[in-house]
């Protein structure tokens, strides 16, 4: 097995400690950090993202692995020379105003960034306003809501017509996702994309970017 697919295969179990050992002695025998990241690190979390999606991989074992790859990226970080750290697009995450639950925004948040999304997390109960200030600020390819509240759901609309009427639309896409949320709502209130889980989020976030 070649030393990337072996970083692969580590990163999936979750074995941070393994990990950090494996991407420094493939740094030591001469693989470029942005191949390791990209071909190793990077496809590795796809594979994470593919397995939650169809039930073979659960919540803890995905925050495990986002986890390892998130430490083995601070090794890499160093070497990846500006630019070539190969930020895919820029992402606003944030819960809806009036709930406070974040664990899935947070592992969307984890699996984007494993994707190599830059990611701005405005945190929980986040106004209408604040999207719209914080697209004025970091103008995102993606802006990203939450809820895990069938109550908070409205918001969800409410925040996309705001961002519509401040006229930020244009080239922004839309994603939302959480427990009560599903296709046939976030066509309603006019969503770029939905997403059930965290894997599929990271998907759909590529796959917008590409059209």
């Amino acid at each position: 097995m070649s030393q990337l697919s072996t970083i692969t295969e580590t990163l999936i179990s979750g074995d941070g400690e393994a990990l950090q050992k494996l991407v420094q002695e493939a740094l030591d025998a001469g693989i470029p950090a942005n191949t390791i990241l990209n071909d190793a690190l990077i496809s590795g979390m796809d594979i994470v993202g593919a397995k939650m999606e169809c039930g073979d991989m659960f919540i803890p074992e995905v925050l495990m692995a986002a986890q390892a790859m998130s430490e083995s990226v601070e090794i890499l970080k160093p070497l990846l020379a500006d630019g070539q750290s190969s930020v895919v697009g820029k992402v606003i995450i944030g819960t809806v105003k009036g709930d406070l639950h974040d664990i899935g925004k947070n592992l969307v948040k984890m699996m984007l960034e494993s994707a190599g999304f830059e990611i701005i997390d405005l945190g929980v109960d986040i106004s209408p306003e604040d999207f719209v200030k914080a697209i004025i600020d970091n103008k995102p390819d993606i802006v990203g809501l939450s809820a895990l509240l069938t109550t908070t759901m409205p918001m969800m609309k409410k925040s996309i017509q705001t961002i519509e009427e401040s006229g930020l639309r244009k080239n922004l896409k839309i994603i939302v996702g959480g427990a009560p949320v599903n296709q046939a709502f976030a066509d309603e209130i006019g969503a770029d994309g939905y997403a059930p889980d965290a894997g599929a989020a990271s998907k759909l976030a590529k796959s917008l970017l590409q059209q």
